[in-house]
């Protein structure tokens, strides 16, 4: 629900009579609240702000802030509590227990599905359809994620653990965490007879299932490490490539090239394509075993130590029986919300308006146009009245000029106009805005010892999510990204990357996203060919 940005409708301070309210209705919502507790998260005394908005689907939720912080937020007349209090209070809830791999899925905006959860010995959290209840992952019990239970407990055994387990609200790291101070969980250990002086038989059974879980922790962890594994991604997405992205009008391909532009785009969601990683440790290995024990490509060395791909048999048994896996590209799939995709990506239209200022007014009145009526420019002639005299000429040029030109007119009527603009997404109502749209701002900074990041400001404005296009530049170029603040902006984030990326960054924002080039600024920071990060 908070995976985009949300709109902020209003935020006051509550009053003491709906204070006692909400304390009323958390401790109805959650009984198992003590009065201390009740107390320590609804305070008498300290400042408590009530903060109405609006989600990006357009649902109504208003969220309780403390100290800066979301502790409860309510949709549909239902309280449910932020991470922010869970990581006070872990036992709030019950907790279903999923591998860290799969959090990141959380935070993506796909709910928790019931081969994702870690079932202890002592069996599933007893929930009815519909409870509210969280999630955490293995070897930390702070919850990253709250929302719904899809079936009962029972219905999960029921239905072999397949399916979906948990409907998401919110998690760690979205944007209602981010309206706090944006703390990460704290390191809560997952054994809770850990010091409360339990039976040692219990003791002992408990430690068993942990270092069973320790185990299978590991296994997961290798698995994912393993060159066997390793070597089986680097062969689908090799012929991945080959199969739907190289032309063979782009023939010969440079290698590094086919690896940047087109293997890394075919890596599936979740995964890592890391040749380092792999048997053959090397991407020029890999292409000669391509080359000659299937001899699927030819690759050859056309200038010094630069190796081109140069033909490709398209019609070798290999590449015609494989099939293309169904969302293996990043960029190709927006944030999900569940197992069902929002509908795709495309790039608002932009349209520049003018707003009758009051200093104009009177010169639309015989047009019936007021204060702050929405005009668009347009081509005319006009003999200059007492009014145009008074709104657009300069007083030494009130005995010379008795007629002007259209254009001279307008531009002289425009420039004392406010300028607003006009943004429609597809499927939604046209907002029209004052002042100038801010750019898409990409530019490079400095990080210490001569190292560099691109950072990429107001992507929200155009409606892109930060985080998609973060993991879309990760997948493009192979390097780390970051969300932060932009400073002194509320609701905003910017995205840092690593290295100068700024070629890659405006083939993104145009070639896939279709944002007109006049609305992306610092592209002419690109580095030039032939220069490094």
């Amino acid at each position: 629900m908070f995976v985009r940005p949300f709109r902020v409708k209003s935020n006051t301070v509550i009053k003491g009579s709906d204070r006692r309210k909400l304390r009323a209705d958390i401790s109805a919502a959650f009984p198992s609240l003590s009065a201390d507790e009740l107390s320590e998260l609804v305070p008498n005394k300290e400042e408590l702000n009530v903060v109405r908005i609006y989600a990006h689907k357009g649902d109504a939720v208003t969220i309780y802030v403390l100290n800066k912080n979301p502790l409860f937020f309510e949709l549909e007349k239902r309280l449910y509590p932020t991470v922010y209090v869970l990581w006070r209070l872990p036992a709030l809830l019950q907790t279903f227990r999923t591998w860290p791999p799969v959090l990141q899925k959380l935070i993506g905006g796909a709910d928790l599905m019931l081969p994702g959860v870690v079932v202890p010995s002592s069996g599933l959290p007893k929930v009815d359809q519909g409870d509210c209840c969280a999630v955490s992952v293995v070897n930390n019990r702070a919850p990253v994620a709250v929302g719904t239970a899809a079936v009962s407990s029972a219905e999960m055994n029921n239905l072999g653990m397949k399916g979906r387990g948990v409907c998401v609200l919110h998690t760690y790291m979205d944007n209602l965490w981010a309206f706090g101070d944006k703390s990460g969980p704290p390191s809560l250990p997952d054994v809770e007879s850990e010091g409360q002086g339990v039976n040692t038989e219990e003791s002992e059974a408990d430690e068993e299932d942990e270092e069973e879980e320790r185990k299978e922790v590991k296994m997961h962890e290798e698995e994912e490490q393993s060159p066997v594994i390793m070597d089986a991604l680097l062969l689908q997405c090799f012929l991945h490539a080959l199969k739907s992205k190289v032309k063979k009008s782009e023939l010969p391909l440079l290698t590094s090239t086919f690896l940047r532009n087109h293997m890394f785009s075919c890596c599936p969601s979740g995964k890592q394509l890391d040749i380092k990683k792999s048997s053959y440790k090397k991407l020029s290995k890999f292409l000669q075993a391509m080359q000659q024990q299937y001899n699927l490509v030819q690759v050859k060395e056309l200038t010094k130590g630069v190796e081109s791909i140069v033909e490709v048999d398209w019609k070798h048994p290999e590449l015609r029986s494989f099939v293309v896996p169904e969302e293996t590209d990043v960029e190709a799939t927006l944030v999900k919300d569940g197992e069902e995709g929002d509908t795709p990506y495309h790039p608002p239209e932009i349209t520049t308006l003018y707003c009758v200022s009051a200093r104009l007014e009177p010169l639309f009145l015989d047009a019936n146009k007021s204060h702050f009526s929405i005009l668009l420019p347009y081509d005319s002639h006009v003999t200059v009245n007492p009014t145009l005299c008074d709104c657009l000429l300069e007083k030494s040029e009130y005995q010379e000029v008795v007629s002007l030109k259209w254009d001279d007119l307008f531009s002289r009527t425009l420039g004392r106009m406010q300028q607003c603009y006009q943004v429609v997404f597809p499927g939604q109502a046209p907002r029209i805005k004052k002042g100038h749209i801010e750019p898409i701002d990409i530019s490079v900074a400095s990080r210490g010892s001569n190292k560099k990041v691109t950072l990429i400001k107001n992507l929200e404005v155009y409606g892109l999510d930060p985080a998609v296009v973060a993991t879309a530049l990760q997948h493009r170029v192979q390097a780390s990204s970051v969300l932060q603040p932009v400073p002194g902006a509320k609701d905003k984030v910017l995205v840092q990357i690593q290295g100068n990326q700024i070629h890659h960054i405006g083939n993104l924002l145009l070639e896939h996203y279709h944002i007109p080039r006049k609305y992306i600024q610092g592209l002419d920071k690109a580095l030039k060919g032939g220069k490094k990060k």
